[in-house]
């Protein structure tokens, strides 16, 4: 097949350091090249991918100190995209709804993987006008607020599996990695490794408005307590070291998560995670064979207690038979090729080009 993957400008694909979209599109891109298709990626021009880069601009916007309105670069993305459709039997989106008006408006088939959350009530009427885009979500908790969309499939994420290394022995810290904000938890995640008596390492970004006034008013005070380390944002390389040192990473979240990849990541390092219930976590966690999940904070602390009930070496198996980047390539390619013979009637000439059969 002919596949185009149009990513978000906002980071490099892949990125330099957060940007959980940006990775998975990497990832996917990847995996798709190898399994023999022709693939284009849409992105920044400080991207890396095997595939045909179309880079729309030099360098990611979240490097770009001139760029004020990241809007125009992403419209015309999709203006560039649009004209080029044809190339592609199929065209992929990752840049939310922004191109549903250009879309419905030509001739070229296409598929959006929605990656953030959907539980805002100003969406409601948005996707009730544009019913007729196809969706795929990465989690069957992402649809609840949206259940009448045209979703085509539940994706979960998948990373490769030579990305993070298995450390089968645990540390003697707890782990909170991921963005500084009041829902992902971290003040929860320093008041649980304070009472579970462990020290805690804090590997996170730190972003502007309301999670930068979170973190002065309510994390900053608390880093000055015994046993909490926090080391900003960290790159892919030291993630696992970080990860894999770890006795379980801690996932207090209070909010829908739509995902939440560094699960996935933790999981592939061989280290259990104790979690909130929230959003996907019921969907990726398994409780009491990769994780503890508890609905309070106190119900985490006790948890820490038996983390050495959980098996790391399953915690490890249970990433790769589930959260591979063959998988998650594997099921985009099925998806791919129903909405193909949809659209005409027969699967296209060019969805049986690479990868195999789609119906496995």
């Amino acid at each position: 097949m002919r596949i185009a993957q149009v990513a978000p400008l906002f980071e490099s694909v892949p990125p330099r350091y957060y940007g959980g979209t940006e990775r998975i599109v990497s990832y996917l891109t990847e995996d798709l090249v190898r399994r023999g298709h022709e693939v284009t990626l849409y992105a920044s021009g400080d991207s890396e991918t095997r595939a045909q880069l179309r880079p729309l601009r030099s360098r990611s916007l979240r490097l770009d100190p001139d760029c004020k309105d990241p809007l125009a670069h992403h419209f015309l993305m999709i203006e560039q995209v649009a004209q080029e459709a044809a190339e592609y039997d199929i065209v992929h989106y990752h840049i939310d709804y922004l191109h549903f008006p250009s879309t419905r408006r030509s001739r070229q088939r296409h598929v959006t993987t929605l990656h953030g959350r959907l539980d805002v009530p100003d969406l409601v009427p948005l996707y009730r006008e544009f019913r007729d885009i196809p969706l795929i979500s990465i989690s069957d908790s992402q649809r609840e607020p949206l259940p009448w969309a045209n979703w085509q499939a539940t994706v979960h994420h998948g990373l490769p599996g030579e990305l993070y290394a298995f450390h089968e022995e645990p540390g003697s810290y707890l782990a909170f990695l991921g963005r500084i904000s009041p829902e992902k938890g971290c003040d929860r995640a320093i008041e649980i490794a304070r009472r579970a008596g462990l020290p805690l390492k804090i590997a996170a970004k730190v972003a502007d408005g309301a999670d930068r006034e979170y973190f002065e008013s309510v994390i900053r005070p608390l880093l000055q307590e015994p046993g909490v380390e926090f080391l900003g944002e960290i790159t892919e390389r030291e993630k696992g070291p970080f990860l894999g040192g770890a006795r379980a990473l801690l996932f207090p979240i209070d909010w829908p998560e739509p995902f939440g990849l560094v699960m996935i990541e933790s999981l592939a390092c061989g280290t259990p995670v104790l979690a909130f219930p929230r959003g996907s976590v019921p969907e990726v966690l398994e409780d009491g064979v990769t994780a503890f999940l508890g609905q309070t904070t106190s119900d985490l602390v006790r948890a820490v207690e038996r983390i050495g009930e959980l098996d790391r070496r399953r915690c490890r198996e249970t990433f790769e038979r589930r959260f591979s980047d063959a998988r998650m390539g594997g099921d985009y390619e099925q998806v791919y090729r129903r909405l193909l013979e949809a659209d005409d009637g027969q699967v296209h000439p060019r969805a049986l080009e690479g990868g195999g059969s789609w119906m496995k």
